[in-house]
């Protein structure tokens, strides 16, 4: 038997984002998720864990390993401008040992298209090899670890570096060698694999949007 559509505003308006069956109820739905998430949801999350960014995808491969770890931990690194090394020599700079870095937070790093979620811990709470969040001059934060954590003129400042790529980076508006209290953001705690494929894909589709629009 065919459901009865309301008669009153509020139940018209119920019955088109729930019982609808047309595009434009679907289209409705996928805003009204998004209003959700975006405005209720992620500030609920923030204000849970602390910081203003709950739950972030990794955009990038700059934490990603190569193969098992012995074989990423044998990897290029650049020690020095004239001196090229292994990923190992690199870590032994800051007095980061393999066993060490077995028992950090990711120790395998992580994906492009993975979400991590966000602690929005003190920056005295970061340990060496933990894994935050910061902001940079790029649109989008940077998610590297921390390598080196030290007092300057009583202020706590971190060293990051991604695992995949062969050193800090200084310039390219990333900036990572020394990252203060007002470009922290927090500390990742969970992956959750693949999940922000989802976001990344609906970023690529506004994008190849944009680009028809323009055209």
């Amino acid at each position: 038997m065919e459901k009865k559509k309301p008669k009153t505003t509020l139940g018209k308006i119920w019955y088109f984002i729930w019982e609808d069956d047309s595009i434009w109820s679907w289209i409705a739905n996928v805003i009204l998720a998004f209003v959700l998430i975006k405005f209720i949801i992620y500030p609920g999350l923030g204000l849970i864990l602390s910081t203003t960014h709950p739950i972030v995808a990794v955009v990038s491969g700059s934490m990603e390993h190569d193969g098992g770890f012995d074989t990423w931990w044998k990897s290029r690194a650049i020690c020095s401008i004239t001196n090229p090394c292994s990923q190992g020599d690199y870590y032994a700079e800051y007095n980061i040992t393999q066993s060490d870095f077995k028992i950090f937070r990711f120790p395998d790093g992580f994906n492009t298209g993975d979400i991590m979620v966000l602690y929005g811990t003190k920056m005295e709470n970061v340990k060496v090899g933990d894994v935050i969040v910061f902001r940079s001059s790029r649109p989008d934060p940077i998610i590297h670890r921390v390598i080196e954590k030290k007092i300057k003129n009583s202020e706590i400042y971190f060293r990051t570096k991604g695992d995949h790529n062969t050193a800090s980076i200084d310039g390219s508006g990333l900036n990572e060698e020394e990252i203060g209290k007002e470009r922290f953001i927090g500390r990742a705690v969970v992956r959750v694999p693949y999940l922000g494929w989802i976001k990344l894909g609906f970023v690529k589709l506004i994008e190849l949007f944009r680009t028809i629009i323009v055209r």
